[in-house]
């Protein structure tokens, strides 16, 4: 998309959709299940150090939701659920095929990459972010790199 406007408007939305989906996912692995109900969970699933994990997941999505809904330190916050995200497919999900109602990976591999490509392309202009990148060179590449020319392959 060559319109500038519109790729952040769409940015915007695709970091308040998955914000709102990882903070959710985390709030109920504090609240609803509490840290030893989201423990147990882990372990009956056999995620190597449960209890560890279960916190660091939660914390993880909970802040990185945040985050991504305000557009604060989103390459960071993106790499960390996407590394989150990736655990759960790998040690929990694969195995159980694709659809999420037999226990398949499609929601975290989902949740996962956009998390990455927000990582990646970063939290665009309607986000803190874009107003920290002056002084934060890291989360301004982004945004530099969508306002520079293209270049001709010629």
């Amino acid at each position: 998309m060559n319109n500038p406007l519109v790729r952040d408007i769409g940015i915007l939305i695709a970091r308040l959709g998955l914000g709102i989906i990882l903070l959710t996912h985390g709030l109920q692995k504090q609240t609803v299940w509490g840290q030893s109900g989201t423990s147990a969970a882990f372990e009956g699933m056999g995620v190597p150090a449960a209890s560890v994990s279960a916190f660091v997941a939660t914390w993880v999505e909970i802040l990185g939701g945040i985050a991504l809904i305000l557009g604060l330190l989103v390459p960071v916050f993106g790499a960390l659920l996407f590394l989150v995200m990736a655990g759960a497919f790998v040690i929990v999900h694969v195995g159980n095929g694709v659809y999420v109602a037999d226990g398949g990976f499609e929601l975290v591999a989902a949740l996962g990459l956009g998390a990455l490509l927000l990582a990646v392309v970063g939290a665009g202009r309607f986000s803190i972010d874009h107003i920290l990148g002056p002084k934060l060179p890291f989360l301004a590449q982004s945004a530099q790199a969508q306002r520079a020319p293209a270049r001709s392959a010629v």
